[in-house]
């Protein structure tokens, strides 16, 4: 039995999410099936987290088990050529059958993305949050710091509770803007549920100067969803990297 690890990108607009639902079409499903043609066998894939319906992946990691004797190389080659367009396989190896996608990651980045042109761009309108009004960028950046480190981050995870604790490590956060569009980018040894969409609603607050920068660390501190700002809406966010500290790991892109 071998454990084949991968990497892969999808454009999440037209899935309900990564994990198997039913009448619904997820990202999970749709990989297991092309595995299943692939090999002749039913797989059941693990990935490094769940991405809701409408997020998309640039770095997602997966682990499935098979007696497949196919090369990581052909598992990329042919599963891409049955997959859908809107899912990739970037790359694949043969793990230790230890390994585990969820459990062994020691990091995720994400990055959500601020359209801030006066006029929504078009091409952009399925990766991005339309915000027309001026963004302070400075002061989202200086404001997020008051995140980084080990918190109780209740105040930031909708539909509480669903993990058995809300503390989480931010190991870096950072706002920046290339041209008209903003990015909040968000790294951590793990997620609550819309925790990145609820800090970047709440960093849009301040953005827009309709908060005061100290309330970030004020709604932090309250560990209270209603204290801090809205949920931005799905399609602007991406998981970016996951990392598990192997020593030949390669970024999948640029942090910045």
């Amino acid at each position: 039995m071998r454990n084949i690890k991968l990497l892969l990108s999808y454009d999440g607009t037209d899935f309900s999410g990564w994990q198997r639902q039913p009448d619904r079409r997820t990202v999970q499903q749709t990989l297991e099936e092309a595995i299943q043609r692939l090999t002749g066998a039913a797989a059941v894939t693990n990935a490094s987290g769940r991405t809701d319906a409408g997020v998309h992946a640039i770095g997602q990691v997966a682990h499935f088990y098979t007696v497949s004797r196919h090369a990581p190389e052909v598992f990329v080659k042919a599963l891409n050529a049955t997959l859908p367009h809107d899912i990739r396989i970037r790359n694949a190896w043969d793990m230790p059958q230890a390994f585990h996608s969820t459990l062994d990651a020691k990091s995720k980045r994400y990055r959500y993305v601020i359209d801030n042109g006066r006029i929504a761009d078009p091409f952009q309108t399925r990766y991005s949050y339309h915000v027309y009004q001026p963004i302070d960028v400075a002061a989202m950046h200086r404001a997020a710091q008051a995140l980084k480190g080990r918190h109780d981050f209740h105040s930031f995870e909708t539909q509480w509770p669903n993990r058995t604790s809300s503390v989480r490590t931010i190991f870096d956060i950072a706002v920046t803007r290339k041209q008209n569009s903003v990015w909040v980018e968000v790294e951590a040894d793990g997620f609550l549920y819309n925790m990145v969409r609820s800090i970047t609603g709440t960093l849009l607050l301040v953005g827009t100067g309709r908060w005061a920068e100290s309330r970030v660390r004020e709604a932090l501190v309250a560990e209270d969803r209603r204290e801090a700002g809205p949920t931005a809406p799905p399609q602007g966010l991406f998981m970016l990297v996951v990392r598990y500290g192997h020593a030949d790991e390669v970024d999948p892109v640029p942090s910045r």
